[in-house]
């Protein structure tokens, strides 16, 4: 089946089964805005927990806050982002689409790639287990012609990015002849800058108000707090600060469904170290945190660094940690080498001192950062996509989550084989005992085989069932998610079952 009708109905199953909802949509929807249902608030405060719980519980050296949305706006001017934070846009004249020009660059590089990929893949066919990769890529003539075409449009399109020149990015697309996707054409516009933050006005009276903006990104709220927190804590460098929080862009080109919206939440840490001492923090937290993934169980192969073309005007190293999605590598998450710009920015614009000292060294200076920065959303995604499946069985087939059982929005569900002969009641009393310890969820609607693939979809890693032998011996069955196998067990041992799979004290182990 073809990537695309994958994430086609990966979307549509989170909407049948109560995961995301369309914002806004008995009115039709609002764009790139999405609700979670009653299942996505519960994966999405498990991922946020797993994040939170591995930065705060796991390092002693990193806390927490939780920062305002609004801010003062001379912040964003300190930041660069009332001036710098824009996306480059163009129009197609015929069908009145706009896009942004880095990403349909990026994906005509992401064609070559799949060609050199596809002419791999037919020659491990062919040579089954004697093939070598790298002799192949390195030796066949259309992966070397596809790979010089790659090389070179990269080469440029970085040249392009880092000198903002936006007369060169649209002369690339017209050169590598980018059609727009809905008419066909190359019939483009100029490219030009769009600012991506929301404005609005805190005041009581028109003349006297004061224009505000939706914050873009939690970082600032860290870096405006980092004296606050260092002071109050008795925090000494290395540290780190811990936030999550919504912020807000105005994406003109948001699609993938929640992988870009104009409202959405952010997982950023900024750890604080000595000048001179940041890049080797951050080869450090680039590998904790490709564990953080890896240990989530989704293959290490559907994980990559990604360098940066063009590196933001604070930073001096940069690489996103990419996920295989269906629709191909993808940013899940940034670790960036800030340098000192936030700091001293925030320094020089609020006339304010932010520095540090050192005991060490007997002497002040502004600290330097290194940020982690992760999408709960993108990270929501990934979860889904890398958990959706579709599996053929002997007489039928099943849509599953295979959702990492401590991720998984319910953990158990308690099913009376039949509604009397108080084997209900029965369910009840065990989903009383284990719901202060789990999600857990009561079903006695249906045939045991339809309520199986009811939370096979949902996602639920652990199903009991309650027969009549329960009420002579308490034991009962228990079925596990993924292998579809099923065991009797006594009634007194669920509870330890389930809380030895669902702790997340593994993950914590593998990081």
């Amino acid at each position: 089946m073809a990537q695309e009708d994958i994430f086609k109905k990966l979307v549509a199953h989170c909407k049948e089964y109560g995961y995301v909802f369309q914002s806004s949509e008995i009115y039709d929807g609002l764009g790139a805005v999405y609700d979670y249902g009653q299942y996505g608030v519960e994966l999405k405060n498990n991922i946020k927990k797993y994040w939170w719980d591995s930065m705060v519980l796991l390092h002693e050296n990193v806390v927490g806050i939780d920062s305002a949305i609004f801010m003062h706006p001379t912040i964003w001017k300190a930041s660069g982002h009332v001036d710098a934070f824009n996306d480059p846009l163009i129009d197609n004249k015929d069908s009145k689409k706009r896009y942004r020009a880095d990403v349909l660059i990026e994906e005509q590089l992401a064609k070559f790639e799949a060609k050199m990929d596809k002419e791999v893949v037919k020659a491990q066919k062919r040579f089954g287990d004697s093939f070598d990769e790298k002799q192949f890529r390195e030796t066949n003539p259309r992966v070397l012609a596809n790979q010089k075409k790659y090389d070179e449009l990269h080469s440029r399109f970085a040249q392009a990015l880092n000198d903002n020149n936006l007369e060169e990015l649209k002369q690339i697309i017209i050169d590598q002849e980018i059609v727009c996707p809905i008419s066909g054409t190359r019939n483009w516009t100029d490219v030009r800058q769009f600012n991506l933050m929301f404005a609005t006005e805190m005041g009581s009276t028109a003349d006297g108000a004061l224009k505000v903006y939706l914050r873009p990104e939690t970082a600032q709220g860290i870096f405006v707090n980092y004296l606050n927190v260092q002071k109050t804590g008795r925090m000494k460098i290395p540290f780190g600060i811990a936030q999550i929080g919504k912020a807000f862009r105005n994406e003109i080109v948001a699609r993938q469904f929640i992988f870009r919206m104009r409202e959405f939440e952010q997982m950023e840490m900024q750890f604080f170290v000595r000048p001179g001492t940041e890049l080797d923090w951050f080869e450090k937290w680039k590998e904790t945190r490709i564990k953080w993934h890896r240990a989530l169980g989704f293959g290490d192969e559907n994980y990559r660094f990604h360098e940066h073309e063009k590196l933001a005007h604070y930073a001096n190293a940069a690489v996103d940690v990419e996920y295989k999605f269906p629709f191909g590598f993808k940013e899940v998450e940034g670790i960036h080498s800030r340098t000192d710009f936030d700091l001293s920015q925030h320094e020089k614009y609020s006339g304010k001192k932010i520095r540090y000292f050192d005991p060490e060294l007997n002497e002040s200076y502004v600290p330097f950062v290194v940020e982690t920065s992760i999408g709960v959303d993108r990270m929501f995604l990934q979860v889904i996509s890398a958990s959706y499946c579709e599996e053929e069985l002997e007489k039928d087939s099943r849509v599953v989550l295979k959702i990492p059982p401590v991720l998984a929005p319910v953990k158990l569900a308690v099913m009376p084989l039949v509604k009397k002969d108080g084997l209900p009641e029965k369910a009840r009393e065990i989903i009383d005992d284990l719901k202060f310890n789990f999600n857990c969820q009561y079903d006695e609607k249906d045939s045991i085989g339809k309520r199986y693939r009811r939370q096979d979809a949902i996602g639920t890693p652990f199903c009991v069932t309650v027969d009549h032998q329960t009420t002579q011996d308490n034991t009962v069955t228990i079925r596990y998610r993924d292998t579809m196998e099923q065991e009797r067990v006594a009634i007194s041992e669920i509870g330890k079952i389930i809380g030895e799979q669902v702790s997340y004290k593994k993950l914590f182990a593998e990081i």
